[in-house]
């Protein structure tokens, strides 16, 4: 009962909030007819935008630590936000700036690189199980399960067999997350191929950015088209109800910062944490404190 009740609150929350108007539809995906500078569900400048993402500051951090104590108190819910994207799309950003409103210790986030040799031999989805949220977390996953049906695709690090079986092992994953009371928020940061590379030209061009500039960025611009194809496949074969893909218009930082931390807090407020009851007698312990 208690799922299905907030399965109707998702729903209902979605309705007329940026996650409906983001939200990639069941069928084929086609990226190309994403506007990568569109600003959906907002209207006003780059200053407002910024603005508005402030502005959101107090509510999502207050959501957030009525989550955090619910996961404190015997609750069992948590938030998986899962940043995937082109290099330079911004997931750091995003971290930086949305959930930089928030409580850092109502947060776990997990940044996936390479995997190890070790990794490699438990099975793409072992890491990722390390770093799920506890009850009561957010998490927020810097790419993810994704990157073996994304960059392993592209690069044959796998042959086709053993990507194609992988969607079907996501959704099976991603089913059981949602039975087991972990809400997903999947957002593909959409940027064109033209403003990834004025960014990776602004790093080139200030010695404050040079550390973050990778010099595998240029090698990987080459496979473009595929990566398409691929997040076609990924956004397409991977799009349940329990965990659908946001595509959000990245080519403008603000709007990015600000679509994200409105859908993760239209999230929390489908979820309607409560501030736990006390499990003691409030009055006598107010007549405890003042005895002493």
């Amino acid at each position: 009962m208690a799922k299905e009740k907030k399965s109707q609150k998702a729903e209902n929350a979605e309705a007329g909030g940026l996650a409906a108007q983001l939200r990639v539809p069941s069928g084929p995906v086609d990226l190309t007819k994403y506007d990568t500078r569109a600003t959906t569900g907002f209207d006003g400048s780059k200053e407002d935008g910024k603005l508005a993402l402030e502005g959101l500051g107090a509510e999502v951090s207050d959501w957030q630590e009525k989550l955090f104590a619910e996961g404190r108190t015997g609750g069992q819910r948590s938030i998986l936000l899962v940043l995937q994207g082109m290099d330079t799309s911004g997931k750091g950003g995003v971290i930086r700036h949305g959930a930089g409103l928030m409580d850092p210790q109502g947060l776990k986030i997990t940044s996936f690189k390479a995997p190890t040799p070790a990794e490699k031999r438990r099975g793409f989805l072992w890491r990722i199980k390390q770093a799920l949220p506890d009850p009561g977390l957010i998490g927020i996953f810097d790419r993810s399960h994704y990157e073996d049906v994304l960059i392993a695709r592209v690069r044959n690090l796998v042959t086709p067999t053993v990507w194609n079986r992988r969607y079907e092992q996501i959704n099976d994953f991603e089913a059981e997350l949602d039975a087991n009371g972990v809400t997903l928020v999947k957002c593909y940061l959409h940027i064109s191929e033209e403003e990834q590379k004025e960014r990776l030209q602004a790093r080139l061009d200030d010695p404050t950015k040079h550390w973050k500039y990778n010099t595998g960025d240029v090698d990987e611009r080459k496979f473009w088209p595929d990566y398409m194809e691929a997040y076609h496949a990924a956004l397409e074969r991977c799009n349940s109800a329990e965990a659908p893909w946001y595509v959000i218009p990245s080519d403008r930082k603000w709007y990015r910062n600000w679509a994200v931390t409105t859908i993760l807090l239209e999230t929390l407020k489908a979820l309607d944490p409560q501030w736990p009851v006390a499990d003691y007698d409030v009055a006598a312990e107010k007549k405890r404190l003042a005895a002493t």
